[in-house]
């Protein structure tokens, strides 16, 4: 029986020991987390003075405005332009040609750039800049023009940001857009809430779209001036925006981009806002894993791993009854608890060393 025992504890420890060294090794993965930046497509004139690193050079400076753009809000856009080809390397993981072709004496080639996640973070922090975590975001819009010197509603095919709302769209867009469709009722509900358009809430319409993210986008127009009033909510976060533009002809089309360019371009810092990385708050955690529970532990490991606002964790220490984890979180308790309720991993916080439980 003793020896029994001995055996199981011989072989509990020996399984302790590679686990930890996984752990370990995996680890190391979360500072080679990257940025991957996709479809780059470069083309230059194959002749003479074709160098092949000179298009590498391009395809890298592209990637980090790319890059830039994805990651800043538009008050740090300036970050995008640039050109310090040396800083730009030093941020870059690796990266592939994808597909390069001839065609018509030119060179054309699509570039894949894989940034290093943790180098591109201390760019941003040695700058006092926070970026954000590049969240795709898919929401429901409903755009309505109210015309004042009709008094009318223009809606569907008679409002032009209807019609050309998702014909504006850039690379580096977070946010996917839902239009409504032509809906009779809908119309109905437009006309019998004209007088009180800026305060009805429209849930009658957005229910129907299970979308827990919307926009209620109502433009004024007087003739060439333009009053707007935007009520967004994003992760249950609600901000109301009013926004001004005089003398814009929305039967021109260059117009109409300008003012879709920059009502988007204030929806996506709205949105990169709420995902900032705030790399100042260093919130140093310390957490307790059941050893037995290797199942958990690697089901804890892997969510720490995907977490944006982890920039550090080790094992501290561990024996037959527990692993202790230390980390460092970029963000407050309420949010880290938060992030482990969705994978549905409880942790126990009534001691200074919390503990995960299934």
């Amino acid at each position: 029986m003793l020896n029994k025992k001995q055996n199981r504890s011989s072989f509990y420890i020996l399984f302790l020991f590679f686990l930890i060294f996984f752990i370990k090794f995996s680890t190391t993965n979360v500072f080679a987390k990257i940025y991957k930046i996709t479809d780059i497509e470069i083309s230059e004139p194959y002749d003479l003075n074709f160098s092949k690193e000179k298009v590498i050079d391009v395809a890298f400076k592209k990637a980090f405005e790319e890059l830039m753009l994805t990651l800043t809000t538009s008050e740090n856009s300036y970050l995008s332009k640039t050109k310090n080809l040396k800083l730009i390397k030093t941020l870059i993981e690796s990266f592939s040609i994808v597909d390069e072709k001839f065609i018509d004496n030119k060179y054309i080639a699509k570039f894949e750039v894989n940034f290093n996640k943790k180098e591109v973070l201390n760019f941003f922090e040695k700058k006092n800049i926070f970026s954000s975590i590049p969240k795709k975001k898919k929401l429901f819009i409903l755009p309505i023009l109210v015309d004042l010197t009709q008094n009318e509603i223009l809606l569907f095919s008679e409002n032009p940001f209807y019609i050309n709302w998702n014909k504006f769209y850039e690379k580096h867009y977070l946010l996917e857009y839902v239009l409504p469709n032509e809906d009779l009722d809908d119309f109905h509900i437009f006309r019998n809430n004209l007088d009180n358009i800026e305060n009805y809430d429209f849930n009658e319409i957005i229910s129907k779209y299970q979308l827990n993210d919307y926009i209620i986008l109502i433009l004024f127009k007087n003739k060439n001036d333009l009053r707007i009033l935007s009520r967004i909510n994003l992760n249950n976060n609600l901000v109301v925006l009013n926004k001004s533009f005089s003398e814009k002809n929305l039967n021109n089309e260059d117009n109409l981009n300008y003012i879709i360019k920059d009502l988007k371009l204030g929806f996506e810092n709205n949105w990169k806002k709420i995902n900032l990385i705030n790399t100042s708050i260093k919130l140093p955690i310390t957490i307790s894993v059941d050893s037995k529970r290797y199942d958990l532990i690697e089901k804890f490991e892997k969510k720490i791993i995907s977490l944006d606002l982890v920039s550090n964790f080790y094992i501290e220490s561990f024996s037959n009854q527990e692993t202790i984890f230390k980390i460092t979180y970029n963000g407050t308790p309420d949010k880290f608890i938060e992030e482990f309720n969705l994978e549905k991993i409880k942790i126990n916080l009534s001691n200074n060393v919390w503990k995960i439980n299934d």
